[in-house]
């Protein structure tokens, strides 16, 4: 079955960076686009970035254009997000996505606080 694991979270300070890592199985994931969101307790999940499934083409939303950056490695099956210049607003839930698939992992916590 599709499977999306989640890593990489944890607490950091504002100016700070973290990865996020998204294991997938389950499915030719070199075929799959994928995406990020985000969600904050109470509000409803927020786009964070895309990219294609050759990793040819990304876009990210625009609170974390300039900041984020998506990337895939197709022979580790697994998409990156890369976030510098953490900002206390950046403190989220963070999920990877198969869209195809309509799969979800069980998300990564992020805290950005001093």
């Amino acid at each position: 079955q599709v499977q999306l694991v989640e890593s990489g979270g944890g607490l950091v300070q504002p100016g700070g960076s973290l990865r996020l890592s998204c294991a997938a199985s389950g499915f030719t994931f070199s075929t799959s686009a994928m995406n990020w969101y985000r969600q904050v307790p109470g509000k409803q999940r927020e786009f964070v970035a895309a990219i294609t499934s050759v990793g040819g083409d990304s876009v990210a939303a625009d609170p974390v254009k300039g900041r984020f950056t998506i990337s895939r490695d197709n022979a580790k099956n697994t998409v990156y997000l890369q976030m510098n210049n953490l900002k206390p607003e950046d403190s989220a839930v963070y999920y990877c996505t198969a869209p195809r698939f309509n799969a979800w992992g069980q998300g990564t916590q992020v805290h950005v606080s001093s």
